[in-house]
């Protein structure tokens, strides 16, 4: 699964913080959804008082980089769709 698209326009937190939610919607089950959304909220929260830009583009790199792994990691458990029968 790609990151969401809008990944690469990323560049304050206040974006970060919205891309990852709808990261978190894109999750296949509620329990995971808001396991993450509660990750999310916590991570904005520790590092609402970063001053450094770069250390602010490090954190968004970083988090844009776990998030797509994540998305991988379950779209990877999820089963395979049925296959359409042949008409």
């Amino acid at each position: 699964m790609a990151p969401l698209p809008g990944a690469e326009l990323v560049q304050r937190p206040l974006q970060l913080y919205r891309y990852l939610l709808r990261c978190c919607r894109q999750l296949p089950t509620k329990g995971i959804q808001e396991h993450y959304r509660h990750a999310v909220r916590q991570s904005f929260r520790v590092h609402s008082d970063e001053d450094s830009p770069e250390r602010i583009q490090q954190i968004i790199k970083r988090a844009i980089e776990d998030a797509d792994w994540i998305m991988n990691k379950v779209s990877a458990r999820l089963p395979a769709p049925p296959a359409q029968p042949a008409r």
